[in-house]
């Protein structure tokens, strides 16, 4: 009961501030908080089964999976700003407080008695009882489920799986299609430049500077674009003439440094005198 009050508040905290943080993946590590907090409370029930299963497929694998793709993803807080229905947020918000009026006073009405018979399952252990149960009374809904999840991971595959209709390009044909590009819509032959080049902020979020100082579209992601992050060349590199007085400076000190030409043919130097 003391580990329940500890915990029953850390949960509700964090499944609150999921809906109410601005960036998805501190949601996803409050998510991790509640189950790993909910792991917690079926260890204290003696259910060293459900703790496993809690802590390894939910938390450690489709939890870190969604994390994941949104860390490689990406998602800006920006993108959740333009309600796509109007009045959405104010209906989920009433919704939300109606379900949970009815949720309360439906729950409040139940009333439940001590739970029997739960020693005499787990008399030879839990994993041990549940296995028991699961491959004898119920194989037949396990192998049923199981055979479910495999067909629709095939089905995934399948239908994900793209035949060529084409045959593979080849290093040549993809340059012969550069210079057909070039001739025909004035694409830039060779690659882009990458971001950061001819910059004082060397990132991919920063586009090129040209050798005119003009920044480059092409070298930034149009993802990074679409989003609005990208950092504007111009705001970045606000001291570029002073900078190229410093380099203007600092070619001229160099070349005066420089011994001046002379077209008179130099003696070569020997080790003794010549006569």
């Amino acid at each position: 009961m003391t580990a329940f009050w500890i915990l029953a508040p850390v949960m509700v905290l964090a499944a609150l501030g999921i809906l109410f943080v601005r960036k998805a993946v501190h949601a996803a590590l409050l998510l991790a908080v509640v189950m790993i907090s909910l792991a917690m409370l079926y260890a204290v029930l003696d259910a060293p089964f459900l703790f496993a299963v809690q802590i390894i497929v939910y938390t450690g694998a489709i939890l870190m999976l969604f994390l994941f793709v949104l860390m490689l993803v990406g998602v800006d807080a920006s993108d959740s700003v333009v309600e796509t229905i109007p009045g959405q947020r104010v209906a989920a918000m009433i919704g939300g407080l109606v379900l949970g009026l009815v949720m309360v006073v439906g729950l409040g009405q139940i009333s439940l008695g001590t739970a029997v018979g739960l020693d005499a399952a787990n008399d030879n252990g839990n994993v041990q009882a549940l296995a028991n149960i699961l491959f004898s009374r119920y194989v037949f809904g396990f192998e049923v489920t199981s055979a479910l999840l495999i067909t629709a991971a095939v089905g995934a595959m399948v239908l994900a799986h793209r035949e060529r209709l084409t045959p593979k390009p080849t290093q040549a044909t993809l340059a012969a299609q550069r210079v057909r590009d070039y001739a025909e819509k004035g694409t830039h032959l060779g690659p882009l430049p990458p971001p950061g080049v001819y910059a004082r902020h060397n990132a991919v979020d920063t586009p090129a500077l040209l050798p005119d100082g003009t920044p480059s579209e092409e070298s930034v992601s149009r993802v990074l674009a679409a989003r609005g992050t990208v950092r504007s060349a111009p705001a970045l590199a606000d001291h570029i003439t002073e900078i190229e007085g410093q380099l203007g400076a600092a070619t001229h000190a160099g070349r005066e440094s420089e011994a001046p030409a002379s077209t008179t043919e130099q003696t070569p130097a020997t080790g003794g005198d010549q006569r």
